[in-house]
Formats: structure tokens, C-alpha cells, sequence
């Protein structure tokens, strides 16, 4: 049985994960795989239980340290039970986050700094490291925004501007380090042109 592929979307707050998810899932579909999709945290009862603590508004005090660790444990269930048996078994997987959300949010903008974190993770992922993240660039003060406009803010969406800032530059130097991996996209161009580009990638992935 061949491997399938493992596919990550990564972004700012409010860039628009959700919607390209929806519409790389039935362009695959229609290529004849089968498709799932997880998000981060979350994707099993274990892991959606630590989404909750790691969202919750109420709890402020919680330490960069405690956040990374987490963050961490609810990857290692997801892969453990879900993502890492779908890609084994041949099913392309398109994660709403992964592994890079946590270099940046904690590495950079929390300041654990990018190799400590990564080495908290890798006993998390194993060998399951995304063939392709596209990464939707967007200003932090425009994420905010459509954020606000949509629903409640949790407790990471509540953080800063500042805070927004350093996650929205921490994602440009992630793709600047990996850019044979790590595709940008401006996601302020319309919906279908961006579309059209992670659809363009995909096919080059597949060949």
C-alpha cells in the first residue's frame, strides 16, 4: 500500500485556512483520494480536551513553557491515533496547523526560541513531517480583524497586537528557512487566485 500524502496549512489568525482546507479537500477528492481533514489542537477526544485548556480566556496565567507542552502532547495523540495510521494507510491528510504553528506562536512570538521547541516536538511527530505547508501571509492587524468581525476571541486570539506581529513575522522567517516546504501565499489576493496557486502546487506534489 503506498504512503499518502500529508499536507499542512499554516497562517496568522484570520488568513483563511479554513476555506482553502475546504477547497484543496475536493480537488484531491476528485483526483481520487481519499481525504482527511484534522486541525490543531485537536482531532481526537484526547486532544480536543487539551484545546480547551490551551484556548480557554480565563486562564492568563499560563506559562510559555506549559503552553509548548500542550501544545506538544495534543500533537502527539493526533499523530499517534490519526494522522500517522491515514498517511500509512494511504490517505492524503490536510492538517489546519501542525509542527510550524508551534516554532512561531511559542518559539518566536513567546521567545522559547525555534530549536528548543522543535526538539520538545519531534518525539511528538516521529517521522510524519508535512509534504507540503502552505503558508497564507497575512498583516496582523488585518487577521485581527476578520477574527473579531466573526466570532468571540479565545485566549491566544486575545493576546496582543504586538503579539500578532511577532507571529506574522515569525511565519515569513520560517518560509524564508524552508522554502522548498514552506510555500507563501499573500492572503489578501482573492479567494479563487489562491485557490489556483495551492492547486498548481498540489499537482507538481502528485507527479
Amino acid at each position: 500500500m503506498s504512503r499518502g500524502i500529508f499536507i499542512t496549512m499554516e497562517g496568522p489568525d484570520g488568513s483563511g485556512k479554513s476555506t482553502q482546507i475546504s477547497r484543496l479537500k475536493e480537488y484531491l477528492e476528485k483526483e481520487g483520494y481519499n481525504v482527511l481533514i484534522t486541525r490543531e489542537p485537536g482531532g481526537t477526544v484526547i486532544s480536543e480536551a487539551i484545546r480547551e485548556i490551551i484556548l480557554n480566556k480565563d486562564f492568563t496565567e499560563m506559562s510559555p513553557v506549559t503552553e509548548m507542552m500542550l501544545y506538544a502532547s495534543a500533537r502527539a495523540q493526533l499523530i499517534a491515533e490519526v494522522v500517522g495510521p491515514a498517511i500509512d494507510s494511504g490517505t492524503a491528510v490536510i492538517s489546519d496547523r501542525f509542527v510550524d504553528s508551534s516554532l512561531v506562536y511559542q518559539g518566536m512570538a513567546r521567545g522559547l526560541g525555534v530549536d528548543t521547541v522543535y526538539e520538545i516536538n519531534k518525539v511528538a511527530i516521529g517521522d510524519y513531517m508535512p509534504d507540503v505547508t502552505f503558508m497564507l501571509d497575512l498583516p496582523a492587524e488585518v487577521g485581527i480583524s476578520r477574527k473579531k468581525d466573526q466570532k468571540e476571541l479565545d485566549r491566544m486570539e486575545l493576546e496582543s497586537l504586538e503579539f500578532h506581529k511577532k507571529v506574522a513575522e515569525g511565519y515569513r522567517s520560517l518560509a524564508a528557512k524552508f522554502p522548498d516546504r514552506i510555500k507563501t501565499i499573500d492572503a489578501t489576493l482573492p479567494i479563487d487566485e489562491i485557490c489556483g496557486i495551492i492547486k498548481g502546487e498540489v499537482k507538481h506534489l502528485l507527479r
